[in-house]
């Protein structure tokens, strides 16, 4: 089992910039892909972006896209993701998420392809 933690959220302007970070422990990181997902108040929990085990390649939810840059680095144990140009739709409880299988040959995007959760951290984007 891996576990998640999240940090980097906060309150920014709308066209601001923020990065989250998730540092993973308990398995072998470098195997699983990564994915960040979000929740905002009185919605379901939705994908934003994932990355391969490899960081070879990576998927974006189309809200998001060419703002959005998601990255990892597995000699830390961590994956990033780099948020500009915020819009306050943005706001939610983002979350990091572990792939269920290890060394997947396509970059998952549906929540049940994830079984580690992070607790979550706020974004709040002001207008």
């Amino acid at each position: 089992q891996v576990q998640l933690v999240e940090s980097g959220g906060g309150l920014v302007q709308a066209g601001g910039s923020l990065r989250l970070s998730c540092a993973a422990s308990g398995r072998t990181f470098s195997s699983y892909a990564m994915g960040w997902f979000r929740q905002a108040p009185g919605k379901e929990r939705e994908f934003v972006a994932a990355i391969s085990w490899s960081g070879g390649s990576t998927y974006y939810a189309d809200s998001v896209k060419g703002r959005f840059t998601i990255s990892r680095d597995n000699a830390k144990k961590t994956a990033y993701l780099q948020m500009n140009s915020l819009k306050p739709e943005d706001t939610a409880v983002y979350y990091c998420a572990g792939d269920r299988s290890r060394l997947r040959t396509i970059v998952p995007s549906a929540q049940g392809d994830f079984g580690s959760w992070g607790q979550g951290t706020q974004v709040t984007v002001s207008s």
